[in-house]
């Protein structure tokens, strides 16, 4: 099975009520836990810029980076060093970002996780209670395309209960490399090729790029009897596994009278959710998206026995054998 990563992001707002966050994937035999927020309350750390340990190979952006074990005694400060500047979006505190990372502890210099070696990058998202404050404080500001090393004492790392299972102490400084591939919030959307939508019988999406909610037009004929998945706007990105997670904006409307039950677009939220664990609450929108590429808007249109059938949600929106249409932008996949 897929490890999972130390550093997951917390399950956000968004589909919450169709499938829950996470990869669906868990591997007892590895070191496997979230550094999210103790819950105790403390003040913005003062950030300093070393020390921090050396890079000693695989330098280049995006490469599996060596480190140095640290030398001396750590700072009680946030150290961070930027060593690669990039000239991306800046990252602002509550973004999502996806990056690759490795970690490790400063005292022996053992790597206790890294991203790079799954070949998948992390997305997880900025936020209080979502990842250790290190991250959150150290990488706010900064620009996707750059390269981070960082020194997070204990108070804004783990705390001082540390992290038994990955092998980390509640004293421990941890030292990580976090390359920022890109940065998504509420206003991202997708970026790719306008693709003809020229069929009648279908509903029809708007393009806009702005991250706000495109419209969907829903034609007068009857709704099609099978799953629809198509491109509006077609990217380049890696196509979507079906055992990834992904980060997107969407919105989703009742075929009869075309009514939204849920949507991110204006909501101040982005929504990320498993595909396999989609498949046990509306199977088409998992099937839909898988195979698509990343950063494309992508038409689905649901078919009651592959969504929720006879037995809808509480609400008065979806009715039993509803059909439902989603605009789906893909913004990232893990």
């Amino acid at each position: 099975m897929r490890r999972r990563s130390l550093l997951l992001a917390a399950v956000p707002a968004g589909l919450v009520t169709l499938a829950g966050c996470g990869d669906g994937k868990s591997d007892s035999s590895k070191a496997s836990a979230s550094p999210s927020a103790s819950g105790a309350s403390v003040s913005p750390p003062k950030i300093v810029d070393g020390p921090v340990p050396a890079i000693t190979a695989g330098a280049k952006f995006g490469e599996k980076p060596t480190v140095a074990k640290g030398s001396g005694e750590p700072s009680k400060d946030l150290a961070v060093k930027t060593v690669i500047a990039g000239g991306g979006r800046t990252v602002a505190e509550n973004d999502f970002v996806q990056a690759h990372y490795l970690g490790q502890i400063w005292s022996s210099g053992k790597v206790f996780d890294n991203s790079y070696d799954r070949k998948s990058p992390l997305v997880l998202q900025l936020a209080e209670g979502s990842v250790i404050d290190g991250w959150r404080y150290a990488l706010t500001g900064k620009k996707a395309g750059s390269r981070i090393v960082m020194a997070v004492p204990p108070t804004w790392g783990y705390g001082s209960s540390g992290n038994a299972q990955a092998g980390i102490k509640g004293t421990d400084t941890l030292v990580f490399v976090v390359d920022v591939l890109n940065t998504f919030n509420t206003k991202s959307s997708a970026q790719g090729k306008e693709v003809p939508q020229t069929d009648a019988a279908l509903p029809k999406i708007g393009t806009n790029t702005d991250g706000k909610a495109p419209s969907i037009d829903i034609p007068k004929s009857a709704a099609p009897g099978k799953l629809v998945s198509n491109y509006v706007l077609e990217s380049d990105g890696a196509e979507v596994k079906a055992e990834q997670t992904v980060l997107c904006q969407f919105q989703g409307v009742v075929w009869d009278g075309g009514k939204t039950f849920e949507q991110t677009y204006g909501s101040g939220r982005l929504s990320q959710f498993s595909l396999e664990q989609m498949k046990q609450v509306v199977k088409g929108l998992s099937e839909g998206l898988t195979g698509k590429k990343v950063g494309s808007r992508v038409l689905v249109v649901v078919p009651p026995d592959l969504a929720y059938g006879d037995t809808p949600p509480s609400g008065d929106v979806i009715k039993k054998g509803s059909t439902l249409v989603f605009a789906v932008d893909i913004l990232a996949a893990m």
